[in-house]
């Protein structure tokens, strides 16, 4: 496992039981590097959506917890929010709960002479993800896809 992994994971597990108490869930954790800097980046939702307020309690429990158990070797700028309307799906959980959503699906390869297709979400599993354009199924390899997030109509 890498360091970025281990850090990520590592995360989740303190993370958790703080989002569980608070009546919140885990999208995604990331730890990056941009530039000099280091992040470590939790983002959070719940239904009614997530607040400032949830991101600043959150971000104070689980700073206590990193302090406490002090397993990420560099320095780091700890940032926790809300995953955003146009949020990137990456994990089959993300991929479950959006089933039925319209998304925008960026691959590296055209296909019928683009790379960018938004349709609804209809299935996934390991290998593939469908969407349904316009009437039209289309299925893509998860290999093929560079990105895949909800679409948000502006």
């Amino acid at each position: 496992m890498s360091k970025r992994e281990t850090y990520e994971s590592k995360t989740e597990e303190l993370i958790t039981p703080i989002l569980d108490r608070m009546g919140f869930e885990l999208w995604d954790v990331e730890y990056v590097k941009e530039g000099a800097d280091y992040y470590l980046r939790a983002y959070i939702d719940k239904p009614e959506g997530i607040t400032i307020d949830d991101c600043v309690d959150v971000s104070r429990a689980l700073s206590d917890e990193l302090d406490s158990e002090d397993f990420i070797e560099d320095a780091y700028i700890l940032e926790v929010s809300s995953p955003g309307l146009g949020r990137v799906l990456k994990k089959d959980k993300d991929y479950e709960r959006s089933i039925g959503r319209i998304v925008e699906v960026k691959t590296y390869k055209p296909f019928d002479g683009t790379r960018e297709f938004t349709g609804t979400l209809k299935l996934y599993d390991k290998d593939t993800v469908t969407i349904d354009t316009d009437g039209t199924e289309r299925v893509f390899a998860r290999a093929d896809i560079a990105k895949i997030n909800l679409y948000v109509e502006f």
